[in-house]
């Protein structure tokens, strides 16, 4: 008995103390029942079972076994060598590692079974820390559309691969969708018509959007206006932003925190987990693929994390019939030359028609319009044209012979009997000093207030 009672659990060897207590006739059946809280068919069984078979008839039968569930020691591998190897799944989240380990390697293995195989393992879960729960001060928006919180996020989305990039963003406030990203290198006027040109094109004109107050959006000389000014109806100029949003009917909402766009601020939080996995799973290290790589991401985040909205009717507007290319773009305006040309970023550009270069009245206004794809056109008269670029001449310097100098004269000292060489004497004589003395001096005194 000694030698079987280090395989058996406490429980075991408690039943074996007792049905051999009743082997020796110490404890009846009806008592090993109360004991043992089994019926006394299950003690005459147990007791049954020791005399014919010994101690090991009350261990389980199923010890030693393995279950037919449990996951393959091949499969835990690999999971464990993914988990570690920096290229691939490390620092991911349970949850998202048994996304990709579906979508990548074709296995099928829940989040709390990887959680187990990783703990045991003795591998730092990333994300194993829950943070205290923030409950929202506001409702969503009831329906798909009505509001769309936009942000920019600069992060290392490369990692050691590539360079810093800034993520511009913008997600439904109904929904949690996902309604557009893009990367650019810094936060920039271009990203956020991007993403904003995203949103037109595969939904439609949201109501309204809510950001923060970068200059981007707003002008920083809104809050510098008087109450005397406000109340003479002055207003400030728009952003180019803020233009664009007009054109299309789109209400522009001021955030005074980041906290009152939490939703785009917590959606950075996600993006910086999951997004950047998938990049180095990919091997994208540039700018240009990750854009490319953003349209089949969006799909699958939506998938996994958007919310059906209360209401089921879209406020998305169908587009406007004008052309998007000339509100979504970098508008500056130059004044034309005599010669019928205008300068920007120190070129020289002509306007062109089918016909030839267009004369152009001086001083006329032209807007040159910047797209998104990086190419300039033009707008004069409410007409769009081309912009050809002027070589610039350069000019020769010539040096007439006539002028130039043989014998340069030389520098030259004053002699010691110079007037500037005399000191001034600070006192007068004593005797009484003549004209010509004081005229002298006068002279001396100018001489020296020139110098």
């Amino acid at each position: 008995m000694n030698g079987v009672d280090v395989f058996l659990s406490k429980k075991e060897a408690r039943r074996v103390y007792v049905i051999e207590q009743v082997i020796q006739s110490k404890l009846t059946i009806s008592q090993a029942s109360q004991v043992l809280g089994l019926s006394e068919r299950q003690v005459q069984r147990l007791k049954k079972g020791v005399m014919e078979q010994g101690v090991a008839f009350l261990a389980h039968k199923n010890r030693g076994r393995k279950p037919k569930h449990a996951i393959p020691k091949e499969v835990r591998d690999t999971i464990i060598s993914l988990a570690l190897d920096p290229s691939k799944y490390q620092n991911a989240s349970c949850q998202q590692m048994s996304e990709l380990l579906a979508q990548y390697q074709n296995i099928t293995v829940s989040a709390r079974s990887i959680r187990r195989i990783l703990t045991e393992a003795g591998i730092p879960l990333f994300h194993a820390k829950k943070h205290t729960r923030r409950r929202r001060s506001r409702d969503r928006m009831p329906s798909f559309g009505m509001l769309a919180q936009c942000d920019a996020s600069p992060f290392t989305w490369f990692e050691s691969r590539g360079p810093l990039a800034s993520l511009h963003g913008a997600i439904d406030d109904a929904t949690s969708k996902v309604l557009g990203l893009f990367f650019r290198p810094t936060e920039d006027l271009i990203g956020y018509l991007q993403v904003l040109r995203q949103i037109i094109t595969s939904h439609g004109i949201p109501l309204a959007i809510y950001s923060d107050r970068h200059t981007i959006f707003f002008s920083p000389n809104k809050d510098k206006l008087s109450i005397e000014d406000e109340l003479a109806g002055k207003k400030v100029p728009l952003t180019q932003f803020g233009q664009a949003l007009s054109e299309l009917g789109i209400s522009h909402i001021p955030a005074l925190s980041p906290q009152a766009k939490g939703r785009v601020e917590r959606l950075w939080g996600t993006l910086q987990g999951r997004l950047i996995i998938e990049l180095r799973i990919a091997g994208i290290s540039t700018i240009d693929e990750a854009n490319a790589f953003l349209p089949g991401f969006i799909s699958r985040f939506n998938e996994r994390f958007a919310v059906d909205p209360e209401q089921s009717q879209s406020a998305f507007r169908p587009s406007i019939d004008k052309d998007l290319d000339l509100i979504l773009c970098r508008k500056d305006s130059r004044k034309a030359s005599s010669g019928s040309t205008i300068s920007y970023l120190n070129k020289t550009y002509q306007l062109t028609t089918p016909n030839g270069v267009l004369p152009l009245r001086p001083r006329s206004t032209v807007t040159v319009l910047t797209h998104l794809d990086g190419s300039l056109s033009a707008l004069y008269g409410d007409k769009l044209y081309g912009l050809k670029e002027c070589k610039s001449v350069t000019r020769r310097e010539t040096v007439s012979l006539s002028k130039t100098k043989t014998n340069p004269k030389k520098h030259t000292s004053p002699p010691a009997t110079h007037p500037w060489r005399k000191p001034f004497p600070l006192t007068p004589p004593k005797e009484e000093p003549s004209t010509s003395y004081w005229r002298e001096k006068i002279y001396r005194g100018k001489i020296y207030a020139e110098r």
